[in-house]
C-alpha cells in the first residue's frame, strides 16, 4: 500500500508540475493586466455588444472579468452592480459556459486538444444561450436581491502592491492545484493497482456509451465533471499515456466538459446572487449531453465511408 501511495503522489507531483508551468505564468500575467488601461479598453469594446443580450453596459465588467480571470472575479463584480433577475441569470448561464478561458484552455491543450476549438465552442455556447434567454424569456424584470454581499479590500495601488497581489493570486492557484491533483491522482493509482478501476468503468459504461465514448474514458469524464476542466486535464494527460484513451474519446470528453465541468462548485458559486441554480445546472447538463451526442453521431457518419474505403 505504501508503494501505491508513493507512486500516486509522484504521479500527482508530475502532473501538478506540468499544469503549474501553465497556470502560474498565465494567472500572473492576467492579474497584472487587470489594473492597466488595456483591460479598460477591452471592457469599453465589449460594452456596446451588451444590448444584444438584453444587458446593461455595466454587465460588460463581470463578463470580461469572468472570461479572463474566473468566476470568483465575475461574482465579485456582479455583487457591486444593480442588475435585474433576468440579467443575473443571463450572465450566470453565459459565464458557466465561458469562464477562465485562457488558463483552462491552455492547461487542457496539454492533452493535445486545440485551444481555439475549445474557446470557439465555449464562447459559442455562451453567446447562443445568452441570446436565447434574452429574446425568449420575458420575466425576471425585478431587481435582483443578492443573498449576501462581500466587501472586498481596497484594490492595490502602485506597481509594488499590484505585483505582490498578482504573485499571491498565482501562488494561490498553484496551492489549489496541488491540493486537488495529488489526492486525485493518488486515489486513481489505488483504483488502478487494486483493479477497482474496471468496476468504475463498467458502472459508468452506459453513460460513456450514450455519449459515444469508450468505457476507459469514464475516469477522465468523472474527474472533469466534478473537479473542473483544468484539474480534470491532469487525469486526461495520465489517461492518454497509460489507459490508451483515443484522440476521438478525448475530444468527445472535452466537448462534454467544456459545456459542463466542476458542476458542484461552478453551480453553487452563483447562489449568493439570489437566483435558482437548478435551471442553470439543467441547462449546462442537457447542453453537454446533446452536444456531445451530436458530435459523436456526426463523427461516426464521417468515419463510415473511410472504413468502407479501407476495407475495399
Amino acid at each position: 500500500m505504501t508503494g501505491t501511495l508513493q507512486r500516486g503522489v509522484l504521479a500527482g507531483l508530475k502532473t501538478s508540475w506540468a499544469l503549474g508551468k501553465i497556470i502560474f505564468p498565465v494567472t500572473l500575467l492576467l492579474a497584472l493586466l487587470q489594473p492597466t488601461p488595456l483591460f479598460s479598453w477591452i471592457i469599453d469594446g465589449v460594452t456596446p455588444l451588451m444590448k444584444w443580450f438584453g444587458l446593461s453596459g455595466d454587465a460588460a465588467v463581470p463578463l470580461v472579468l469572468g472570461n479572463l480571470l474566473g468566476l470568483y472575479a465575475a461574482i465579485g463584480a456582479m455583487l457591486t452592480i444593480e442588475l435585474t433577475v433576468k440579467e443575473v441569470f443571463i450572465l450566470a448561464v453565459m459565464l458557466s459556459f465561458s469562464h477562465n478561458l485562457i488558463v483552462e484552455s491552455s492547461v487542457a491543450s496539454r492533452t493535445g486538444m486545440s485551444v481555439w476549438l475549445m474557446i470557439v465552442v465555449r464562447v459559442g455556447l455562451a453567446v447562443v444561450s445568452g441570446l436565447l434567454i434574452a429574446h425568449f424569456w420575458d420575466g425576471g424584470q425585478e431587481i435582483a436581491q443578492y443573498g449576501f454581499v462581500t466587501h472586498e479590500a481596497a484594490p492595490p495601488s502602485g506597481w509594488g502592491e499590484i505585483i505582490l497581489a498578482a504573485l499571491k493570486k498565482a501562488a494561490a492557484g498553484i496551492v489549489q492545484l496541488v491540493a486537488i491533483v495529488i489526492p486525485l491522482m493518488t486515489v486513481i493509482q489505488i483504483l488502478k493497482e487494486r483493479h477497482w478501476i474496471e468496476a468504475v468503468s463498467r458502472w459508468m459504461a452506459p453513460v460513456t456509451k450514450m455519449l459515444g465514448m469508450s468505457a476507459n474514458t469514464s475516469l477522465t469524464l468523472a474527474a472533469g465533471f466534478v473537479f473542473g476542466l483544468a484539474y480534470g486535464a491532469g487525469v486526461m494527460i495520465q489517461a492518454a499515456k497509460e489507459d490508451g484513451v483515443s484522440k476521438r474519446d478525448l475530444t468527445l470528453a472535452f466537448i462534454f466538459l467544456v459545456s459542463c465541468h466542476a458542476v458542484v462548485e461552478d453551480t453553487l458559486i452563483f447562489v449568493p446572487l439570489g437566483i435558482s441554480v437548478w435551471p442553470l445546472l439543467f441547462i449546462r447538463l442537457v447542453t453537454a449531453v446533446l452536444l456531445t451526442m451530436a458530435v459523436a453521431f456526426v463523427w461516426r457518419r464521417f468515419e463510415q465511408p473511410t472504413r468502407k474505403e479501407a476495407a475495399s
